[in-house]
């Protein structure tokens, strides 16, 4: 990381949504304010979910700006999903106003940034500014898969999100693809191509 970062606007980034069979990928983009700090940030998947809730609040009325960058499911099954992942970085990190001079990433990789970009292993959890990137990102996309829950009734998005748990899995064979499960994952072509044999 730079030494003593002299930047005003350092933003932290991270995605969420990687692994799951549907949805988007979706990213947050966090400048904190030095003179308003939060206490318990952390990575967004050891905290509770009043916790990150708590968290997202203070984060959206007290950091000096925050956006959401997300990709769609047609976006991952076109570009591939690391490609879509950091898609969803650059949008989120676009979108601050204040525009970000430096950004710190989590994971080994940049997107393609107007400003320096600097990737972190687990910077999730050792840079406070990225966990709050991903809080504010788990958040918005767990609440969206609540909502899709309720227009796609019956493969549980309510309680794994769009993962791949065994209940998702028997849901995808009795009930079939929707339009937001991603094509081009293993699991969702398996059924595609089960539904096919069908006919």
């Amino acid at each position: 990381m730079m030494n003593s970062l002299l930047t005003q606007y350092i933003a932290g980034v991270d995605e969420v949504g990687r692994g799951p069979l549907a949805g988007p990928v979706v990213a947050g983009a966090v400048i904190l304010d030095p003179d308003c700090p939060i206490d318990g940030l952390a990575d967004s998947k050891a905290l509770s979910e009043t916790k990150r809730q708590q968290l997202d609040e203070q984060i959206r009325s007290s950091a000096l700006a925050w956006a959401i960058g997300r990709a769609e499911v047609e976006e991952i099954d076109q570009i591939n999903i690391l490609q879509a992942s950091l898609l969803a970085m650059r949008r989120a990190v676009l979108s601050l106003r204040p525009q970000a001079e430096y950004a710190l990433v989590d994971g080994n990789r940049c997107p393609d940034l107007p400003c320096r970009c600097e990737a972190i292993i687990k910077g999730d959890q050792t840079v406070k500014v990225i966990s709050a990137a991903s809080i504010i990102a788990k958040v918005y996309r767990d609440a969206e898969m609540v909502e899709m829950d309720a227009l796609y009734p019956g493969y549980g998005f309510v309680r794994h999100k769009g993962y791949p748990t065994k209940r998702h899995m028997e849901s995808l064979g009795q009930l079939g693809v929707t339009p937001i499960h991603r094509r081009s994952f293993g699991p969702v072509k398996r059924a595609l191509a089960d539904i096919d044999k069908a006919f």
